[in-house]
Parts: structure tokens; sequence; C-alpha cells
């Protein structure tokens, strides 16, 4: 079985609110092209966050939607199978999901409830006749107990020794995770026993720096390696999205010979449209002052002339309140192929103390919280004198009134409908 594994598209990104990215896409998308006709895969793995934002806009769908049909074309014989990732909207990548079947692509978008009814594995288990794919799209929680019920279901049906792979998108303990931008939120992670027995591949997204896991050294390889199943790879993203991706990004080229037999991996290494850059580039360096960063941009634009940029600055320079626009008004004349990331990195900045650090958590988690009170115990380093008991018991009163208020409304619907029930019954005196 062969295999091309991506993931981590985030088509529609705009970076620094400023910066949209449809030909960097593109420019990855023509090199995808070019790989799966040079190597005819028997399948194309999309492993979960094929868009930026849950609402994408119409030109971002256009562009997924363009950008597939083509490879299908391309490739007739070829199957695409793409998850969603918790970028994406389940929902909406699920709803597309019968249309794509007729080019055999393949969507998967919600994931497998708690509660099952017969049959439901089908929605999961995509044969082919090279092999099984498994394709579960991102989950918040463990699911232990439907991703071995899956692979145990393939065991019964996989009589005649086909490769199995399946698909995931979530942060696996012990991963390299160089390059995230934590500011954000920390990374929940799952351990790999968690996520069951009986695949050869498992390709995985989430996770935007490429890695063979158990085996760090190799990350960089771009020599053709092959494991012993089971083997478990992040593919990485298709773009940098920060100027901490320092490491090179790649699409992963899969071979399996059988079931339980040896897994070949090598990377085919992505040519950025456009890079990024830490100016100075000597990691030892920052600019003294306004004068000496805005000459490194003008530097920097008349010497590689496109990519994205960041300053390192020492933290003693005085920066003017418009130093931002200067620089935005030095990389107009090179008609946005330099792309100005205004979050300074100051340099020699005072450690902050233990009370000023704040308690992050994953956006992803954030977004699915319901309960406030959670919300609040995860951030209350940052409220050392609130009394939590306190404000547990307010936000109870809260819900209170809330259900009291609902009730009430509730007893008003009924009356009305009953008052208009009577005022509809014909009485016989009356007449």
């Amino acid at each position: 079985m062969k295999i091309i594994h991506t993931a981590d598209l985030h088509i529609g990104q705009i970076l620094y609110q400023n910066y949209e990215r449809c030909d960097e896409h593109l420019h990855f998308f023509e090199q995808l092209k070019q790989w799966c006709k040079e190597e005819q895969p028997d399948v194309l793995l999309v492993s979960g966050d094929v868009f930026d934002i849950q609402q994408p806009s119409t030109a971002t769908k256009k562009l997924f939607n363009e950008q597939f049909v083509k490879l299908q074309k391309e490739m007739p014989d070829m199957h695409i199978v793409i998850t969603a990732g918790n970028h994406d909207s389940a929902s909406r990548l699920q709803a597309d999901r019968d249309v794509w079947t007729f080019s055999n692509t393949h969507l998967v978008g919600v994931a497998p409830s708690l509660m099952l009814n017969d049959g439901w594995e089908d929605d999961y288990i995509i044969e082919l006749p090279s092999g099984f794919i498994v394709a579960m799209p991102y989950m918040l929680g463990d699911r232990s107990q439907q991703l071995q019920s899956l692979l145990d279901c393939v065991a019964q049906r996989n009589t005649d020794g086909r490769p199995v792979v399946m698909m995931g998108h979530l942060a696996v303990t012990g991963s390299d995770i160089t390059g995230h931008d934590f500011e954000i939120g920390t990374l929940k992670t799952q351990s790999l026993a968690s996520l069951g027995t009986g695949y050869d591949y498992l390709a995985l997204g989430h996770i935007h720096k490429p890695q063979t896991l158990g085996h760090p050294e190799d990350s960089m390889n771009m020599e053709a390696i092959t494991y012993p199943a089971p083997v478990a790879r992040y593919s990485g993203s298709a773009l940098h999205v920060s100027c901490d991706e320092t490491y090179p990004h790649t699409v992963s080229l899969i071979g399996i010979d059988h079931h339980g037999g040896q897994v070949t991996v090598r990377q085919l290494r992505i040519d950025e449209l456009r890079h990024f850059y830490t100016l100075p580039e000597d990691p030892n360096a920052a600019f003294a002052d306004e004068e000496e960063a805005l000459e490194g941009v003008k530097s920097f634009c008349q010497t590689v002339g496109r990519g994205y940029i960041r300053l390192k600055v020492q933290y003693s320079a005085d920066l003017s309140a418009n130093f931002a626009q200067k620089v935005y008004d030095i990389l107009e004349s090179r008609g946005n192929e330099v792309r100005y990331n205004p979050k300074t990195l100051w340099i020699g900045e005072p450690e902050k103390s233990q009370d000023e650090i704040k308690q992050t958590f994953e956006l992803a988690e954030l977004q699915q919280m319901n309960d406030p009170i959670e919300f609040i115990e995860k951030t209350k380093t940052q409220y050392p004198r609130l009394d939590f008991h306190f404000l547990n018991d307010v936000i109870k009163e809260i819900e209170a009134e809330v259900e009291r208020i609902k009730e009430k409304e509730a007893a008003k619907q009924a009356k009305k409908t009953n008052d208009s029930t009577t005022d509809d019954t014909t009485n016989p005196e009356q007449e």
C-alpha cells in the first residue's frame, strides 16, 4: 500500500490580521499534485485542520474545491481521505461527504458518539483494494473504546492481511512540539497506547513538526527509512505558520508491504513560497534602537526581498509610537512580498515573577467549555484573592434564577396555548 500523508493545511489562514496566503497554498498544491503524479499513491491522506477557521470564506472553500477536484482529475484511481481537525467545523465538513464520494474522496468530520448504534463503524472504515483506512477526526476527550472497536472490526474483515492505516488529529504525549505558540494555551496530550492496537501506520495531524514518534533522530532525514509496524507519524503542516517553525516542512510518502510487516517512510520537502525570518539573523544579536531596526528592514528588502519578518530589539530601546507604521511604509514598495509580524521580540526583558505568569490552555478546549466555574478554575492563578466558594454560590444562584425564568416562560406559553384552544372551540349556547 502506497500513501501520501499530509495535514494541517490551514487553508484560508490570514497572518498577523493582514496577510492572506492564497498564493502560498496554491504553490503547495502544485507540488502535491506533482508528487501524486510521480508516485501514484493508492491514497492521499489529509489528517485534519484543512481550514484555518470553522467558517471559511467563499474564496477559501472555492480554493479547496478546485484543488482537490484537480487532484482527483489528474489521478482518478487515487482515493483521498480528509478528516476534520480542531480548526475545522466537523458538521460543515461532514455535510459535503455524500457529494465527494462520487470522486473517490472521503470526508469524515464528526467523531463517533459515546452512544453507538449498530453499523456505526462503516462511517469511519474505508476499505480499499490495497488496504483499510480508519478515518478518525478530531475528538474531545478519550475515545479509546471506539478506536479499539474500529480496529477490531477491521481485523475481522481483513482476512487477506492487507495494511491497516488509522488517521488521528491530536497531540500525542512525547511528541516534539517545537514551534507551537503556547501563549494561546498549553497542549493537552494523549498517550500513544490509548489509541489502540492493530494499525500498521498512524497518520497524525495537529503538531506542525514532521516526526516519526520514537525516532527523533530521523525527523530531518530525507532518505527512505524502514521500520517494523506499527509506526506513528506526524506529517507536519503544509506551510510554516510562525517564525518559530525553523525546521523544514515535508509531506510523507509511506509504503507498507503487508499487515504487521514493514513501513517505509520518505519525506518530500515542501518548497515554501515565503520563508520566515527573524531579524537580525544572528541568534546572538538584537537591534539596539529604532534607526538600526529600520535599516535592518530596508536591508532585508534589498537583499532577500520576499518572506515574513519578525524583529529582535533590545529591551532598553525606545521605539516611537508609530514604529510599526514606519516598517509598513518601507515594505509598501515590495508589493506585499515582504510581510511584517508586528510582535517584537524584546531581548533582555526582565523575567516575570511567578505571580505574573498566567495559566493558559488550548484554544479548542476553551471553545468547548460550558461551565463558567471550569473556566475560572483554570485561570485562578490570575486572581489570588478571589473567593471561589463564594463565586461558585453566586453562579449557582444565577443558574437557579435562569431556570425559574425558563419555567415562568414555559407556563406562560402553555397558558397562551390553552387560551387559544378555548377561543377556537365553538360554544353552542352562544350560537
